[in-house]
């Protein structure tokens, strides 16, 4: 598929450590060659009323001038089977599958075909110009002989739809029958060529056509699709099962053996399996399916469907152009492969890591690579003029999804049939992981930034502060557990850690309860639970599924993983709510338009008022360059109910948020009812928090998505980067001086709450 950008690239991987190798893969339009080179990111806001994009050169082996080429890739999922002419070619034949189309008036849609690249040799069971059951044979002279079963299947109904040719009276036929009883079968036949073989052209596609350019993709769910010697008709097609057809079939593949695999079983005597290529959904209900379980692994005979989508997509699968591997001396931090040519510029972002068991900093930031590639190419709604004109001004990243679907989508979008994109992939550009990107519009001069460019506010604090610090991503949590942050004496997330595996999800609670300390800098962390696939690097699934803030909405029976087989959906309702990692969870949300936090007489207890140590304010983070203000768009809570801790404080309180917030979905009961039966309004608030852990440690949460935003305002003094760089410094003081200050549990005495007028 042919995209209009001229000049984009992507890497590899995402991140790296010193000795590790990141392939570089560009597309450039241009006659001439384009330039590379590796910078450091600080700063990824171009706002000129913020610290602006900060990049700093870095030397590197790779940097140069290469050869401009364009690389196109293609977009749709099928299963391919290149069974290497050990198919023979067909006498009498029958093609035979189970479908579930969701828009079956698109125009032509392959189902099983074994045709030449120009579809006018072999044969193939299609869905039709017309909608309806289609078969095409042809022998490559001349067009092929097309027919058609006759009324429009329905969509989002399940069909046995087949197609037959005797070749001892010559007749060809194809047919359709709605399962449901509904619909009356319809059929059609034609007199064919009689007694000519049909070659199998090699590979067979299912739920596309062509051969070395698949095309024509199938949108919706196909089930135990099987060729057969044999010519059957209605009625012995009607009682045929997938059971009974494998041992006399050519082939007769099971989409319910290996579900997690990329692998398509032929459980038929020919053993003729297949791949899936761009990562179709699988563990998808079948026909059969009615309720009566509900997770694939105890009933995969009801989850024979794959769902095949025409703009599925996983890899661009470009040649490289260059590589780099990470020196041993380069230090841990934000990087990014920086490409020019002509008036055109990218970059590349990838974050390195220090060596494998060592540190080269006290404090880690832990970088949401699984969130950034989850919301990758969001191609959102409210994308118009206005930002148009924002990016132009401020010579912002160029290139927007919402103008640009050209690589895929986010698993904020919908698939081109309407059903939810489950699946997303590092391997392409993501044009939202770019410095300068500019997420949406902001009141006044806001930047409207979410996820890596909104981060980056914590970066260029920290490198204003003077504060050294290593980063890792979520992705060495999952594969090296907690391990990777003990070395550690503070760990911070960034504004948005909202994505998890079981596993990095552990790597926080383990580093939690060695007694380390933990800044939550963000808001709605902790929230989904996705799924890494073992075969396909890069890949993550998601399955939203009974509950959460979604844009849309798993079918029922299709909350189970396919990649790891374990129950999607929000944490809180896998046993595992976000209090209980940071102490806060996920309470409102509302447009971009922050508030600010008050104090609590709590705040002045001892024990926690060296917070505030030099702010005299009781009102903090009425500004910020994300929402206006530090508590905003998607607000956290605290709720003993669902695991913060008994010791927790809440030092601020966020008030006064604008009319477009609301309560998440799983706090309500009914219109007037709520799970913890406080009001709608006293659910919409961010509880800024401190708490200290059994084990020595303690953890600061903020409750805001927004609240990073305000650390640049006023040249990074103010009394919110004052508050951090107060936790900050503390966080960072050795064992012993921890101790005999009183944090990790060591304090007595009361707690004591002045008015607030004290403050």
């Amino acid at each position: 598929m042919p995209h209009k950008i001229p000049l984009i690239g992507y890497a590899s991987r995402l991140s790296g450590r010193p000795g590790d190798s990141i392939d570089f893969k560009v597309s450039s339009d241009s006659s001439e060659p384009f330039e590379a080179s590796l910078i450091r990111i600080h700063c990824a806001d171009p706002n000129p009323d913020g610290p602006g994009l900060i990049h700093e050169d870095v030397p590197a082996a790779f940097e140069g001038r290469y050869p401009s080429r364009r690389q196109d890739y293609a977009l749709g999922s099928y299963v391919r089977i290149a069974h290497g002419g050990r198919l023979p070619a067909l006498q009498s034949f029958t093609l035979v599958a189970t479908v579930w189309p969701t828009t079956p008036d698109k125009g032509l849609q392959g189902v099983i075909g074994a045709c030449d690249e120009s579809l006018s040799a072999g044969v193939a069971l299609c869905i039709g110009e017309d909608g309806s059951a289609c078969v095409r044979l042809g022998s490559g002279r001349g067009e092929p002989v097309t027919l058609s079963a006759g009324p429009p299947l329905k969509a989002r109904r399940w069909y046995r739809i087949w197609a037959s040719y005797d070749a001892r009276s010559g007749r060809l036929t194809v047919g359709q029958a709605a399962l449901d009883g509904v619909a009356p079968a319809a059929l059609a036949s034609v007199a064919a060529e009689p007694a000519r073989a049909t070659a199998l052209s090699d590979p067979i596609l299912i739920a596309a056509l062509g051969a070395a350019q698949p095309r024509h993709h199938f949108n919706g769910k196909i089930e135990a699709p099987m060729i057969l010697g044999e010519a059957l008709d209605a009625e012995a097609l009607a009682a045929l099962t997938p059971a009974d057809a494998a041992p006399r079939s050519l082939a007769c593949w099971d989409f319910s053996r290996g579900i997690s695999t990329l692998r398509v079983e032929d459980i038929g005597p020919g053993g003729h399996h297949g791949e899936i290529v761009n990562l179709p959904a699988r563990a998808m209900t079948g026909a059969s399916w009615r309720g009566q379980e509900m997770c694939w692994r105890h009933a995969p005979e009801h989850y024979g469907a794959i769902h095949f989508h025409d703009d599925d997509f996983y890899d661009c699968a470009w040649a490289t152009d260059f590589s780099f591997t990470i020196p041993e001396d380069l230090r841990s931090g934000v990087y990014a492969a920086r490409l020019r040519c002509g008036p055109w510029e990218d970059n590349i972002p990838f974050f390195v890591c220090p060596p494998k068991g060592e540190k080269q900093a006290e404090l880690c930031v832990v970088i949401p690579t699984f969130t950034y590639v989850i919301y990758s190419d969001n191609g959102r709604y409210d994308f118009g003029p206005a930002l148009k004109e924002k990016m132009a001004a401020w010579g912002a990243y160029p290139w927007n999804p919402a103008e640009h679907p050209d690589f895929g989508q986010s698993a904020y979008n919908l698939h081109s049939d309407g059903s939810g994109v489950c699946h997303v992939s590092s391997r392409r550009p993501l044009l939202t992981l770019k410095s300068g990107y500019l997420t949406l519009t902001a009141p006044g001069s806001g930047s409207g930034l979410r996820h890596f460019q909104a981060d980056s506010h914590l970066f260029a604090w920290l490198r204003h502060q003077g504060i050294d610090f290593d980063v890792v991503t979520d992705q060495e949590l999952h594969d090296e557990g907690s391990a990777v942050l003990t070395p550690y004496r503070a760990v911070l997330t960034t504004t948005h850690p909202e994505y998890h595996t079981a596993e990095s999800l552990d790597a926080f609670l383990g580093y939690r309860e060695a007694g380390a300390r933990l800044g939550y800098l963000g808001g709605n962390g902790f929230y989904w639970r996705i799924a890494l696939h073992a075969e396909a690097p890069g890949a993550i699934e998601i399955r939203r599924g009974e509950g959460g803030l979604r844009l849309w909405a798993a079918e029922p029976g299709e909350y189970y993983h396919a990649f790891d087989g374990a129950y999607g959906g929000l944490w809180r309702r896998n046993g595992r709510p976000p209090q209980a990692i940071a102490g806060l969870g996920f309470s409102a949300q509302g447009t971009f338009i922050g508030s600010y936090f008050r104090r609590t007489p709590e705040s002045y207890d001892p024990q926690v008022s060296w917070i505030f140590e030099g702010i005299d304010d009781e009102i903090v983070g009425d500004f910020g360059l994300c929402g206006g203000g530090a508590a905003g768009y998607e607000l956290d809570r605290a709720d003993p109910a669902l695991g913060s801790p008994d010791d927790l404080v809440v030092v601020a309180r966020s008030e006064k948020h604008a009319a477009s917030y609301m309560v998440v979905p799983e706090e309500i009961l009914s219109h007037v009812a709520t799970v913890t039966g406080e009001s709608h309004e006293e659910l919409i608030r961010a509880d800024m928090s401190y708490f200290e852990t059994p084990s020595g440690g303690a953890v600061f949460s903020t409750g805001s998505i927004t609240f990073c935003g305000s650390l640049p305002s006023n040249g990074f003094d103010n009394n919110i980067s004052r508050l951090l760089l107060n936790v900050v410094k503390r966080f960072l003081e050795p064992d012993g001086a921890l101790r005999a200050t009183g944090l990790g549990g060591a304090a007595e005495g009361k707690r004591t709450a002045p008015s607030p007028s004290s403050g």
